[in-house]
């Protein structure tokens, strides 16, 4: 390995680190999901995990055909920056959409009392929500969610902007090894990074009471992944 690629290699090491967690769409959708959604610990790592192959993997395969054809580096990073408003505009609907949903689902699941006469004499009063009521009764029957399926082709869509101009353009100048070396280890942290941020935080989550906000759950989440979206659009994060 040549210094130049060793260079590389930790510059990987640290853009994929950085890069992962200054970017809150990086992580930020899954634990909102995964609480919102009651997601399984199994189902949270797969997710994101899958997401986060997504994510890298579009870069990479844009970034190996750019060296193989010569394709100017220019020309891929405006490639790059469609891709990147298109993510973060499909970002920023969803959302919305989901947390407008919420609020609906929400406001129609607000709990209420009955009173319940027993022929006895006796009465006693219980509280439910009808919304609730009516999905756990029909659980076993309910169509698999879109969730994960959007959030992978956002993911896909989404570019990994510092990857082919800062390091596989510059790796690929030397040997093939060196690029695949530099691609590995920025692919490996940057997965690894998205991992670590989302199980810390959803296992952080579950041992905090929720309480009543567990009604507004699908709201919060639909909100953060809209700011999440525009924070990504409008501020450059």
């Amino acid at each position: 390995m040549t210094d130049e690629i060793m260079i590389l290699t930790a510059t990987a090491v640290t853009i994929g680190f950085f890069h992962t967690l200054f970017g809150p769409d990086h992580y930020l959708p899954f634990i909102v999901m995964s609480k919102s959604g009651q997601w399984s610990i199994r189902k949270t790592f797969w997710v994101t995990f899958l997401c986060g192959m997504g994510h890298v993997l579009s870069s990479v395969i844009l970034g190996l055909l750019g060296v193989a054809f010569g394709i100017a580096l220019s020309r891929l990073e405006f490639i790059e920056s469609i891709r990147g408003d298109l993510a973060a505009w499909i970002l920023i609907a969803f959302g919305l959409v989901y947390c407008i949903w919420g609020i609906r689902r929400a406001l129609r699941n607000k709990p209420h009392t009955h009173v319940h006469l027993h022929t006895d004499g006796t009465s006693h009063v219980h509280e439910h929500r009808h919304f609730e009521d009516h999905t756990h009764a029909h659980k076993s029957g309910e169509t698999p969610s879109l969730t994960p399926w959007i959030l992978f082709t956002i993911f896909v869509l989404g570019p990994c902007e510092p990857l082919i101009p800062i390091l596989m353009y510059p790796a690929a100048k030397h040997d093939f090894s060196g690029l695949f070396i530099v691609t590995i280890v920025f692919s490996v942290m940057t997965i690894g990074t998205m991992l670590a941020i989302v199980m810390i935080s959803v296992y952080g989550l579950s041992q905090l009471p929720t309480g009543k906000l567990e009604r507004y759950m699908h709201a919060m989440a639909g909100a953060a992944i809209f700011l999440s979206g525009v924070a990504i659009q409008f501020l450059g994060l």
